[in-house]
């Protein structure tokens, strides 16, 4: 039976928890706080932007949902596709054939990997680029909104990117684990049965939507303003 991904990491968010697994690391240690992480990471030009953009109160509150709120339908259908995109990937909805590259070789995963990540990537800058257009032209708090989202968009993606980078390659140490584990023992029936690989697929299947959800953060916070 092939190990589990995840340990019993519940102060973290499910895909730190789960990239945590993958590398076999320590998340329950505390982490520094948010406010100062930020004021490392934030230059003073960006700062004095960010403090200017700040200055204003928050949005109301919405009274009640809105079925029509701009863009909310596009953000839907791209999520949707992007799902169906990962769960549909014929490398991870199907065990490949034993004698197939991809049942011995992690090379076809990351190719795949990375492919799927440029897709969120793109559709997820090009739909955060169209909410922030739309709250610009609403009323003065929401543009100030905008400015906020574009300003923490400039300072947070180059790390952000780095990180995502970490992904395949964490992915291919997962693998190799797993498989001297299982095909180095002929007698494991796991081994022959190929349960390994299908632990790995399913934990790459896992990681790629925890990644989805965590690209769709800040779309989720700019729709919520556009309900206001």
């Amino acid at each position: 039976m092939a190990e589990s991904t995840t340990r019993a990491l519940v102060s973290a968010p499910p895909f730190i928890r789960l990239l945590a697994g993958l590398a076999q690391a320590d998340t329950g240690r505390a982490a520094p706080v948010l406010t100062e992480r930020l004021g490392q990471w934030v230059e003073w030009n960006h700062a004095v932007s960010l403090a200017r953009a700040l200055d204003q109160p928050p949005p109301p509150a919405p009274e009640s949902p809105d079925d029509t709120t701009p863009g909310e339908a596009e953000c839907a259908q791209a999520r949707d596709t992007l799902v169906q995109a990962i769960t549909a990937e014929p490398l991870l909805a199907r065990r490949p054939a034993p004698e197939s590259k991809a049942a011995r070789d992690f090379a076809p995963y990351q190719e795949r990997c990375l492919s799927l990540q440029r897709a969120m990537h793109s559709a997820t800058g090009r739909l955060r680029g169209a909410l922030r257009d739309r709250l610009a032209a609403g009323p003065e708090p929401l543009a100030r909104l905008a400015e906020v989202d574009a300003l923490m968009e400039q300072v947070l993606s180059p790390r952000e990117q780095r990180w995502l980078a970490s992904v395949p390659g964490l992915l291919g140490e997962r693998f190799a684990r797993l498989r001297p584990a299982a095909a180095d023992d002929a007698a494991d029936p796991a081994s022959l049965s190929g349960e390994w690989l299908d632990a790995f697929r399913q934990d790459m299947r896992d990681v790629l939507l925890a990644e989805l959800d965590f690209r769709f953060q800040p779309l989720d916070a700019l729709l919520a303003a556009l309900r206001a």
